[in-house]
This record gives structure tokens, sequence and C-alpha cells, in this order.
């Protein structure tokens, strides 16, 4: 299994459903920043957002086990690479995940 790098590349907001539904003083998400890099695998890596977790893992964990390209390859032509978005439709964080040519490495002791 590799591991796959994940990229912010965008935080948005979508103001006027915003104005519409937010409350008083919402913005951008609070917890990501464009720029930021994370590493992940089978586990959410720290410091990264759980509702965007949620969003991008099953990419992950596909990417990490060797998927190429997505949906008959009609989505994105890159291969090993996925472009998501986290659940929030208010201020939605897009994400580029990319399988790196790093192993992987348990950093627990499985049960057997």
């Amino acid at each position: 299994m590799k591991r796959c790098k994940i990229t912010i590349l965008k935080t948005t907001i979508h103001e006027d459903l915003a104005r519409e539904y937010a409350a008083p003083g919402f913005t951008k998400c609070p917890m990501m920043r464009e720029g930021q890099v994370f590493y992940a695998d089978y586990a959410k890596p720290a410091g990264f957002c759980d509702e965007a977790w949620k969003a991008v893992y099953q990419y992950v964990f596909a990417l990490s086990h060797g998927a190429g390209q997505f949906y008959y390859g009609d989505w994105i032509t890159k291969e090993g690479v996925a472009i998501c978005s986290c659940n929030d439709g208010l201020r939605p964080v897009i994400m580029k995940i990319e399988r790196t040519d790093e192993e992987s490495t348990l950093d627990y002791e499985p049960v057997r």
C-alpha cells in the first residue's frame, strides 16, 4: 500500500447561500488552509478535518491500493489523482489527492 498526499487547493464560500442560511460571522473553513499538505493511507492524518476525511477517505483508500483512473477515465485524466471536496455545502474545501511512491507502514500492532 502506498501513502497519498492530500493538498488543500482552495477554501471557498458560497456567499449567496451563507447570507441566507449561515450564522452571523460565518467565514471560509477555519480548519483548513490553502497549501496545507497531509499524508494518509488507512487512517485520517493528524489535524485533518473529520468531515473532510469522511468525504475523501474512499479515494485515499482506492489510490493507496493502486487505483489508476476513476469513472472510466472520463473524470480526472491524470492517473493516481483525485480532486475532491468536503461535505460542507456552504464553504467547501477543494483537495487534490495523489498517490505517492512511498510505502505505507503500520503504526500499530494488529490483533491476530
